[in-house]
């Protein structure tokens, strides 16, 4: 899949499983855990800033659905593993909401190929039903306290990951394209 330029056809995304790809990949999950880590310990606001989210969905915009379900399936477990974080309690749903936000991304623009600020929409609506999902799979209510206390901080954060994701991962499967 590619977009024509004026220069050379450059594609939507980059291959995920490449070698060089891996490695960009692994730098994003070691990204994925490093932010919430700096976060916790600079006493930032977690739950308004999601910044796990990030490095996941600009996987799936960079490296499609391949690689954007394999860095949010495993930055959260990664994540457990290191710091603990986020909890057993959190870790089911998290995992299921931060892989489908990847997944999605990448489907959306490498399959679909919706815009890159479309796909990111679409991947930030999918990601919340599917935490929602599993929160609901795994015993808790669907009450206006959990909407209100697990989705709505989140909502600024998702405005500027539609401001910036799109444009940065543009950047980055054009910076890279001549090497793919």
């Amino acid at each position: 899949m590619t977009v024509k330029t004026q220069f050379m056809e450059v594609p939507l995304t980059l291959p995920a499983l490449r070698w060089r790809s891996l490695a960009f990949q692994a730098l994003l999950i070691g990204t994925a855990v490093l932010l919430p880590t700096l976060a916790h310990l600079w006493d930032l606001p977690v739950l308004y800033l999601l910044p796990m989210h990030w490095p996941v969905l600009l996987a799936g915009l960079v490296y499609g659905w391949i690689g954007g379900g394999l860095v949010g399936a495993l930055a959260p477990l990664t994540s457990f593993l290191l710091s603990g974080r986020p909890g057993p309690a959190f870790l089911p749903a998290m995992t299921v909401e931060l892989a489908v936000y990847g997944l999605v991304a990448g489907l959306l623009r490498e399959k679909a190929r919706w815009n890159a600020w479309a796909a990111l929409g679409g991947a930030l609506i999918a990601g919340r039903i599917a935490y929602l999902g599993m929160t609901f799979l795994l015993g808790k209510a669907i009450t206006p306290a959990l909407l209100q206390g697990s989705l709505l901080p989140g909502v600024p954060a998702a405005l500027v990951q539609l401001l910036i994701l799109p444009w940065l991962a543009q950047q980055w499967v054009r910076a890279e394209h001549p090497r793919v």
